[in-house]
């Protein structure tokens, strides 16, 4: 098997490498490249929880703030986000308390999306999270005025 650079084509040297882990041709494999990628493996995961958390809180915030305007689209998106969160610590049960590292970090950047998506004031919006994280990952939390 040739020498696939990493750059040139990222899913051919993905292949290659499989092939010699398991082949044992472990002096052939791209190593500092293969460390990269499984170190961007674990930040990936860590990006998708934050990534689910600040929509899952933007879209608690819309649901209290705006309760005229509730609509499945909300309740499916609080549904969905809870649900990848939930399944990345499913995976990776290291990140079980990852969310509250970062729920206040996300929180500030839900509470200016949520602004900017309602049109509301960024002050009507708590300057600090006002929903224990147990409730914002409760399944069956919806936040009421």
């Amino acid at each position: 098997m040739s020498k696939i650079e990493y750059e040139k084509d990222y899913y051919s040297w993905l292949l290659e490498t499989a092939y010699l882990l398991e082949e044992g041709r472990f002096s052939e494999v791209d190593v500092p490249n293969l460390i990269d990628e499984i170190e961007s493996m674990g930040k990936s995961q860590k990006r998708a929880i934050e990534s689910y958390l600040k929509v899952l809180l933007l879209h608690l915030l819309k649901w209290k703030y705006q309760p005229s305007y509730r609509c499945g689209s909300w309740k499916a998106s609080i549904r969905n986000s809870r649900w990848g969160i939930n399944k990345r610590i499913k995976e990776s049960p290291s990140l079980k308390n990852y969310p509250t590292e970062v729920i206040e970090e996300c929180y500030k950047i839900a509470r200016e999306n949520a602004a900017d998506e309602t049109g509301l004031p960024v002050a009507i919006f708590p300057n600090s999270l006002e929903f224990k994280i147990k409730e914002v990952l409760d399944d069956a939390f919806l936040p009421n005025i």
